[in-house]
């Protein structure tokens, strides 16, 4: 027995994923009724900003935000990206979410506005209902006729099978072609499992294996047993499933590409998708809605950034606020009066001005003291962080100085400081020497400043 060891086996408790985002903290906007709380979801202050979120809110999931979008402007770290998550959270999984910023529309490769209709296109999700006939049940028996393969005389290939499938209800013995046979056997059908095959196009789909008090079962096993069937075995089953407009756009583009050129010829991938083949899917989606086999769920495109975008851009957003099927569009700028991309205009958050008057403009405003205070202590949370008063007070002011981003920047590196110290909780002395080695913006800049001649390339602020 020496030799042999036992394997280990150690029980994970069920947990969450650890990675920590800037915004894994949000929850939601915070709001009791259309009422923000100062502090709530994770979302602290901003109760203008976060009441007019909720309204927004409100107008999506009652279909009234056709052809508007949102502008979220504001001075950078006030909490922009942060109201877009909590829309997005609030909205539910079901609402498909695009983010993006301005500057990813850019590519050698694919125009602009080809990047931008697929993005507002993944915004838009179609739910589905298709009603099939199908055949499910227990395996009770299942027998494969082999034959010789006529290709190869020394292999041997499934020619049909007879299989015995059985519900709470009833049993029936089905023969079956070469198709469905072949399919049994790939998809690894035995005994005791619970299959369905579709009717129409005889696709098997192996469910699991079935729960039966004649079978023995163990503490450890590959899979969970799940229910036999009931009812009778022949039946019609709804399947809903959802899709995005995009994803429909790149199925039936790839049916349109396909021809027997394209097997000889080698015939190169299309990254842009044909108008034609998308007034296809618009007209067949439409069409689904209109039988009742199909919804369409809107959903967001937010855009961060939305000053890296150019006067093209915007003229394409603007017209695609007018589309039947279009997404509810959220733009975020932290930028005050500036150029419009690709002229030489000037103007608020660098966009036209007849874009910014079809906008809902929601402002947000710097963090006061007391909200910087309350935003390092969820920080602290999320991040398992253990802080000292003192300490939370020191960064607190950092925050104020400085930026709430920069005193939220240095909890980890405080945290990593305060093990090497050996101490449980990060301590202002902790906070004070990761402070002298991770400079601000402000520091930076005189620095830059200060030693302007030796830097590589310099122009006049």
């Amino acid at each position: 027995m020496g030799g042999y060891g036992l394997v280990e086996i150690k029980e994970i408790l069920p947990g969450r994923f650890e990675r920590i985002g800037a915004h894994s903290h949000i929850k939601g906007l915070g709001l009791r009724g259309l009422k923000a709380e100062l502090v709530a979801d994770g979302m602290v202050g901003q109760t203008e900003a976060r009441e007019a979120a909720g309204i927004v809110v409100r107008m999506i999931r009652e279909g009234k935000m056709a052809g508007r979008a949102v502008l979220l402007a504001g001075p950078p770290g006030t909490g922009k990206t942060a109201i877009a998550i909590a829309i997005a959270k609030e909205l539910g999984p079901d609402v498909p979410v695009v983010m993006i910023t301005g500057s990813e529309i850019y590519s050698e490769e694919i125009k602009k506005t080809e990047i931008l209709t697929q993005v507002m296109r993944k915004a838009i999700g179609v739910r589905i209902h298709e009603m099939k006939k199908i055949y499910e049940g227990v395996v009770k028996s299942l027998d494969v006729t082999m034959a010789k393969n006529p290709y190869n005389p020394y292999q041997q290939v499934p020619q049909s099978a007879k299989v015995t499938i059985a519900t709470k209800d009833e049993s029936k013995t089905f023969e079956v072609g070469q198709t469905i046979a072949i399919r049994l056997i790939n998809e690894g059908v035995s005994v005791g499992d619970v299959i369905m095959i579709d009717a129409e196009t005889g696709r098997v789909t192996r469910l699991g294996k079935a729960e039966s008090p004649e079978v023995k079962r163990y503490d450890i096993e590959a899979e969970k047993p799940i229910p036999v069937p009931t009812g009778p075995i022949l039946k019609e089953k709804e399947f809903v499933y959802t899709l995005t407009l995009h994803d429909l756009d790149e199925i039936n583009a790839r049916r349109s590409s396909f021809s027997i050129f394209s097997i000889f010829g080698g015939g190169r991938e299309e990254k842009e998708i044909d108008p034609e083949i998308r007034e296809r899917v618009n007209q067949m989606v439409k069409s689904m809605v209109e039988e009742g086999r199909a919804e369409i769920l809107p959903g967001v495109c937010f855009i961060d950034e939305s000053h890296m975008l150019d006067i093209e851009a915007y003229s394409f957003i603007a017209r695609a606020m007018e589309s039947d099927l279009a997404p509810i569009i959220i733009l975020a700028s932290n930028r005050g009066f500036t150029k419009i991309r690709g002229t030489e205009l000037v103007s608020p958050h660098g966009m036209p001005l007849d874009l910014l008057d079809r906008l809902l403009i929601i402002n947000t405003r710097p963090y006061n003291e007391e909200e910087i205070r309350e935003i390092l202590k969820i920080r602290a949370k999320e991040e398992k962080i253990e802080i000292e008063e003192e300490a939370l007070e020191y960064l607190t002011q950092i925050g104020v100085k400085t930026s709430l981003r920069y005193a939220v920047q240095l909890l980890t590196p405080s945290m990593e400081h305060a093990k090497e110290a050996g101490h449980k909780k990060i301590t202002k002395e902790d906070v004070q020497w990761v402070e002298k080695l991770f400079a601000d913006v402000k520091r930076s800049a005189n620095y830059v400043r200060n030693l302007e001649r030796e830097f590589m390339i310099s122009e006049p602020a």
